[in-house]
């Protein structure tokens, strides 16, 4: 199938963004960008500028599939840059990582929505004399993939999407679809949806989404990570919804973009009542994570989101993965490890070595608090 979305390998400065630290979400890690190095082994340029401040021995961490492609090149990097360190990163879930995290297993979690409040009350039994914290660390837009031969264009609502995945739509010419997509030679097919069966931020942010922006036609749970609508066909991670997409014709899921374009799978705009459809690209989910607000306190940078806006160009479907981590009552064994790595994911070359990604940068102001927290991390 001819994909027909321009996944745009560069992030554009867009009102207070960093143009500088692109953030990513990438689907699979890549040897692209790549510089020869001693012993005939490839690494990031930017391997030559990490700080290893102290990094020793094994770091291990869980979580968000979908920072699993970001993870893999900063661990490659980082573990090019400092000797002897090893950082090995489970990409089980957000709601896994944070449970493994919650019980001491690692040093931080991935995940792609902030705590909840009894998940913090939870994290100060480990983080003895502090709390679990949100670092944004990796940002971009979800997208809606699709395959259904003869149809490179479609355009879909959050109205007509709550239906869909609500198992309310099941043909493919449906007239909420065709009145969407006028001229387009829609099929009296049935419509296979697919959802995530682990527990994820994914659902978890495609929820809030459907919620805010059609709360008529989606009466769920929007702080649920679980899949929470009769009906539907799951499989397990980002990977296996995008796999499950690709292999079966009339099929639709949601993966983060980087899926999409790793497996030439076909993606949905969104009439989100600008004048025109908005594509799902990193320019575009830049537009709507600008607006985003945060709303922890202290050294918690958790987010609010504005998943309803109708800006020109604003692709609301968006995503922030946060690492959590202990404030205070870090493990000793781990906390310079744990310093070092998490400065320099966050900094300009640790975000540099993932924009050939092409995901949305963070507003110029979050990144500089992260960047301002990490080392206060005890």
């Amino acid at each position: 199938m001819k994909l027909s979305r321009k996944n745009g390998l560069r992030a554009s400065a867009i009102g207070a963004l960093v143009v500088s630290g692109a953030l990513v979400l990438s689907a699979c890690g890549s040897d692209n960008n790549t510089e020869p190095t001693k012993g005939g082994e490839k690494t990031s340029a930017a391997a030559s500028n990490i700080k290893c401040d102290g990094a020793k021995g094994q770091l291990l961490a869980a979580g968000s599939s979908a920072q699993k492609g970001a993870m893999d090149l900063w661990v490659k990097n980082f573990q090019a840059a400092c000797e002897g360190v090893e950082v090995n990163y489970q990409a089980i879930g957000s709601g896994g990582g944070i449970t493994k995290f919650n019980q001491g297993q690692v040093a931080f979690a991935g995940s792609d929505s902030a705590l909840k409040d009894e998940e913090v009350a939870e994290s100060k039994k480990i983080c003895k004399g502090g709390t679990g914290v949100n670092l944004p660390m990796v940002g971009g837009p979800i997208a809606i993939g699709y395959k259904l031969e003869g149809v490179d264009n479609l355009v879909l609502d959050a109205s007509t999407l709550a239906k869909i995945f609500d198992n309310k739509i099941t043909k493919w010419n449906d007239p909420a679809i065709a009145k969407l997509n006028p001229g387009a030679k829609l099929p009296d097919s049935s419509i296979q949806a697919f959802h995530r069966s682990d527990e994820s931020g994914t659902t978890q942010n495609l929820g809030k989404y459907l919620s805010t922006a059609a709360p008529a036609d989606w009466k769920h749970d929007p702080k649920t990570k679980s899949w929470p609508a009769q009906g539907g066909q799951a499989a397990n991670g980002s990977s296996g919804v995008a796999t499950a997409v690709k292999d079966a014709e009339g099929s639709i899921g949601y993966f983060e973009l980087s899926y999409a374009t790793a497996n030439k799978i076909s993606t949905v705009s969104l009439n989100t009542g600008a004048s025109a459809p908005v594509a799902a690209t990193s320019e575009n989910a830049s537009k709507a994570i600008a607006a985003a607000k945060v709303k922890g306190t202290g050294n918690d940078v958790a987010l609010s989101l504005d998943y309803a806006t109708k800006a020109e160009g604003a692709y609301p479907l968006i995503l922030v993965t946060y690492e959590i981590a202990c404030d205070k009552g870090n493990k000793a064994e781990t906390l310079p490890t744990l310093k070092a790595f998490l400065n320099y994911t966050v900094s300009d070359e640790g975000q540099k070595v993932l924009a050939d990604a092409g995901y949305a940068p963070l507003p110029a102001e979050i990144a500089a608090k992260v960047r301002a927290i990490v080392p206060t991390l005890s």
